[in-house]
């Protein structure tokens, strides 16, 4: 990978880590909100793998699929199922 790809990669990593931090703190319980955020991202990653047996989706379990769920929740595994629908490997 080139490296202005690999800055655009991290700038774009920290801006929406910074933007899910700023609105967890302003609703009012930050870590209640991010721990359960981040459960329903594991649980959504892992009913996704379940239903894979019979839908033939399924998302590898790694560092940045785990990390895009905690952070990001839901729709973070929405977004991964979106990109492996656009690059498929």
């Amino acid at each position: 990978m080139s490296m202005w790809l690999t800055v655009v990669l991290w700038c774009a990593a920290g801006a929406i880590a910074l933007t899910v931090l700023i609105v967890l703190f302003r609703g009012g319980r930050p870590f209640r909100d991010l721990f359960s955020g981040a459960l329903q991202g594991v649980c959504a990653l892992a009913a996704v793998n379940v239903a894979g047996m019979f839908t033939g989706v399924s998302l590898g379990i790694n560092l940045f699929s785990g990390l895009t769920c905690l952070v990001m929740g839901v729709p973070g595994v929405i977004t991964l199922l979106l990109l492996k629908l656009i690059f498929p490997l």
